[in-house]
């Protein structure tokens, strides 16, 4: 498969009619780079790489124009810049990200209460039963994604198949912009010439294994012998390969599926030792991790930090609260607490997040019958009514004000 950067896009111009092909996937064409673009209009076209300009960090989401030169997402940045050197940086406002988020689930809700959401930035849709309002699934696909941009001002692909595997494969194919519907007949013409690095669970030492056997697309793994394939790479992994390769994935599109745990984590461009500083970063973090909190109407039962230091050496550590929460200023307690804890003795830190897992909701009934954090609950619910409105960075903590506006409001935790 391409890296997703428009070469061998492959769309379907006309109309598509089968009842077959009723699992849809919907993903954002270069979500974050074009959610930075909506409020850079200037940049459209040119390459343009979402990250933190250090020599640490890494890409977090580059325009199409930037990835025809090879650059990808989780790629470091200095490796991008050499690639695409005339590449636009700009930083990520993750906020943003999640507005725009919201804005499009609600879009495929409305379409039909089978979404099953992948990411931020993508979903499956089972749309059997909107055939009889909306037509058929390309019809849907070719709606949807009008409604998208018409409201959004963003892009999306979509791919429609009989099941989850090649629809996810369809509207891959189908980037940047486009629609791809493949009908059940026409499976395994659009499966079989795919290279094997397009089935799912086949990373870069196993296209190796398979390549060493002469298996370079989808068709040979479906023509091999299925005790070849489990000598090569095990049972388990033969057997799913052996299934994907002619088209059978029997998993149904399951609506409401739950995040697993919400974290915030920071690369520093250079080592960190002072206390005080890593505190208040700690105190940033999970302030975004609450917001995420509050917003998803979870909780958290387990609050977890994680730490690389100067040499790499990454630990995690958790605790476990006596209620679950979703107010920052008792996440970041935790965290701080497990810092200090973990680094008593100041090692330099290049990483270190904070997340809250063990997720359970919705908030408000998850609540016990008293509610110690009454208070700051509803200070933060203020906060995140103001920042809905006018933005991230409205109100925030004085604990994390530059030094000179805090000598003029005064200092305090609170």
């Amino acid at each position: 498969m391409s890296k997703q950067d428009g070469t061998g896009r492959q769309v379907s111009a006309e109309p598509v009619d089968d009842p077959a092909a009723h699992i849809m996937h919907v993903d954002m064409d270069a979500f974050f780079a074009s959610v930075e673009l909506l409020e850079r209009p200037e940049l459209v076209g040119k390459p343009v790489i979402v990250g933190h300009p250090s020599a640490r960090s890494v890409v977090t989401a580059a325009t199409y124009e930037a990835r025809r030169y090879g650059v990808n997402s989780a790629m470091p940045m200095a490796l991008a810049l050499r690639r695409c050197p005339h590449a636009i940086v700009l930083e990520p406002h993750f906020e943003r990200y999640a507005h725009f988020s919201r804005l499009v689930m609600r879009i495929l809700g409305e379409v039909t209460p089978h979404v099953e959401q992948l990411s931020v930035d993508e979903a499956f849709l089972d749309v059997a039963g909107a055939r009889r309002l909306l037509g058929n699934s390309w019809q849907i696909g070719t709606a949807l994604r009008e409604r998208v941009y018409s409201e959004t001002g963003l892009r999306c692909s979509a791919g429609a198949a009989a099941t989850k595997f090649v629809a996810k494969l369809a509207s891959s194919r189908a980037k940047p912009d486009g629609l791809l519907v493949v009908p059940e007949a026409a499976t395994l013409d659009f499966l079989h010439p795919l290279p094997v690095s397009a089935l799912w669970g086949v990373g870069g030492k196993s296209e190796e294994v398979l390549a060493r056997l002469g298996l370079r697309t989808i068709g040979d793994v479906a023509h091999a012998p299925v005790e070849m394939l489990r000598r090569a790479i095990g049972d388990a992994g033969a057997d799913r390969l052996h299934e994907l390769s002619w088209g059978r994935d029997p998993r149904p599109v399951t609506p409401g599926r739950d995040e697993k745990s919400i974290g915030h984590e920071t690369t520093f461009e250079t080592d960190r030792t002072d206390a005080a500083e890593l505190h208040r970063v700690l105190l940033q973090l999970a302030d975004g991790v609450g917001q995420r909190l509050r917003r998803s109407g979870v909780l958290g039962r387990t609050i977890a930090i994680k730490l690389r230091f100067s040499d790499f050496t990454t630990i995690s550590r958790s605790r476990t609260l006596g209620e679950p929460t979703d107010v920052s200023r008792r996440i970041y307690e935790a965290a701080r607490e497990l810092y200090d804890q973990a680094n008593s003795s100041a090692r330099p830190v290049r990483l270190i997040g904070v997340r809250a897992e063990q997720l359970v909701g919705d908030g408000g009934s998850a609540l016990g019958l008293w509610d110690d954090d009454e208070d700051w609950r509803e200070a933060e619910q203020t906060v995140d009514a103001i920042t809905e409105r006018f933005g991230a960075g409205a109100v925030r903590p004085a604990a994390l004000l530059k030094p000179a506006i805090q000598r003029r409001f005064g200092h305090g935790d609170d």
